[in-house]
């Protein structure tokens, strides 16, 4: 089953570093079933998040397919992503569009963390543009650790590696 994200935007106000005050609206990402369930988990998360009033002035499905999260990140970036197919009938090449949300410090580290997470896809794709998105937030939908991991992408970027070869003595 695949996870639909809205983009919620929220307005209320928001003390800044200097103690002042100020009326912001800013956007959050959530995985939802539909838009009431959307409107009632970002209710519930900005209730925890501010102890100010706050209005939601926007809900809508985003274009996101995917969303990776990076250890360490700050800034959420949207990525295109063009799938290519060969046509076989007509012989053209044929590029289908997908979007999606990386976490990184910058674009350089986003283009790196898009390449990470479409690493074991086996058609050909190209990266024709990456942006950063105005997302403030993103709150997937936790039921147990298992579905953490398969809904919420987690990149850890780590100098050990990934896999150890372990001998048959290991193992057990």
């Amino acid at each position: 089953m695949s996870v639909t994200w809205y983009e919620c935007k929220v307005k209320y106000r928001k003390t800044q570093e200097t103690g002042e005050q100020k009326v912001a609206t800013e956007t959050y990402l959530l995985d939802a079933i539909s838009y009431t369930e959307a409107e009632t988990r970002i209710n519930q998360e900005m209730a925890a998040y501010t102890s100010e009033e706050f209005m939601i002035t926007n809900i809508k499905v985003s274009n996101l397919s995917e969303v990776h999260a990076v250890e360490n990140s700050d800034r959420w970036f949207k990525s295109k992503i063009a799938l290519i197919a060969y046509d076989e009938n007509s012989g053209k090449e044929r590029k289908t569009n997908i979007y999606m949300l990386v976490q990184a410090n910058d674009v350089k580290e986003a283009y790196d963390n898009t390449i990470d997470a479409m690493k074991g896809t086996t058609g050909d794709y190209t990266i024709p543009a990456i942006a950063e998105s105005p997302i403030m937030d993103v709150f997937p939908y936790f039921t147990g650790e298992e579905e953490q991991l398969e809904k919420f992408n987690v990149i850890e970027k780590t100098e050990t590696p990934k896999e150890e070869v372990l001998s048959e003595d290991e193992v057990e």
